[in-house]
């Protein structure tokens, strides 16, 4: 169970911040992009229709702050299904539950440093993130997401062609950030939201495999409109991971401390904190109701309300 735990968590932890749409380091791929019917929209557009599409920037702008809680798979042959909790709060912070026969894993961001606790793994202690995990914590810690104000971010955004996702004809989009990473992304040409990007590779059995992560059940919170439900495929790998979102909180009080480095009495708990109490006006109705702590990794259920 312990091998199954530590994949779920790593994936959680990816998989959840790409709730608000930001998207994996990945590299370009562009042969396999079909280039033609594309070009009658720029990048810049397909941006615009994707912002639009998701509530809008005003929408974005007025959210500081973000909690959601549901539960994740943790494979293996019952395929546990793991309550989380995620709390984002800009400019990039993060904290991420995940809870399993009464103990809780976490990992924290505080904007520049992280720290994670394992008892699932029987660690105890805290842990801070490692080079690699702070630099994807870096880059998936935006809260809602790096097509939104790209160009003030440094980025540029290139639009490879088009392909059938989920038979959905979708633009591919390559954003290669102010450090020079590159990334991609699968914008629904009808829709324009997110149907799929590429997540981190994965070292499995000495080799390292190619991630997918596939965004769906979008559904309209408080303004927003947000996938509830992320898969991720390991390319050669048997089985995929789920991560459903059953609540969103915006602009809950959340203060600074819940994203510091953990003191060992907090990291021995084994019961997250209570979440604070959101905005009245903007919490999703029980009808549309959504965090981990090990290594870092990367929305499918019905299809989505909102758009498909």
């Amino acid at each position: 169970m312990n091998r199954f735990l530590s994949l779920a968590i790593r994936t959680a932890s990816v998989v959840t911040l790409a709730a608000s749409a930001p998207l994996a380091l990945a590299g370009s791929s562009a042969a396999s992009a079909q280039t033609a019917g594309a070009a009658h929209m720029s990048a810049a557009q397909i941006v615009e229709r994707n912002v639009a599409a998701r509530g809008g920037l005003q929408a974005w702008h007025a959210v500081n702050t973000m909690t959601m809680s549901g539960q994740l798979e943790a494979g293996g042959t019952k395929n546990t299904k793991l309550p989380f909790t995620m709390t984002l709060k800009r400019p990039r912070k993060s904290r991420i539950e995940v809870r399993f026969n009464d103990q809780t894993a976490f990992q924290v961001y505080d904007g520049a440093q992280g720290w994670k606790v394992r008892p699932f793994l029987g660690r105890n202690e805290v842990e801070p993130y490692t080079p690699a995990e702070a630099k994807a914590a870096a880059s998936w810690a935006e809260l809602d997401g790096p097509l939104m104000d790209y160009a003030a971010k440094g980025t540029r955004i290139d639009v490879l062609g088009m392909e059938m996702v989920e038979g959905h004809r979708a633009y591919v989009l390559k954003l290669t950030m102010k450090d020079g990473a590159s990334r991609r992304v699968w914008i629904d040409a009808a829709s324009f939201l997110e149907l799929k990007v590429d997540g981190d590779a994965r070292k499995l059995d000495g080799k390292m495999h190619n991630v997918a992560i596939f965004y769906r059940d979008y559904r309209k919170e408080g303004g927003l409109v947000m996938p509830h439900t992320l898969e991720t495929v390991v390319v050669g790998a048997r089985g995929t991971h789920k991560l459903i979102i059953d609540k969103v909180a915006l602009n809950p009080q959340v203060d600074d401390t819940a994203f510091a480095k953990p003191q060992v009495t907090v990291a021995k708990v084994t019961h997250p904190a209570p979440v604070v109490s959101a905005n009245p006006a903007l919490s999703p109705r029980p009808a549309a109701s959504a965090n981990p702590g090990a290594n870092a990794g990367a929305h499918p259920g019905p299809r989505q309300s909102a758009s498909h």
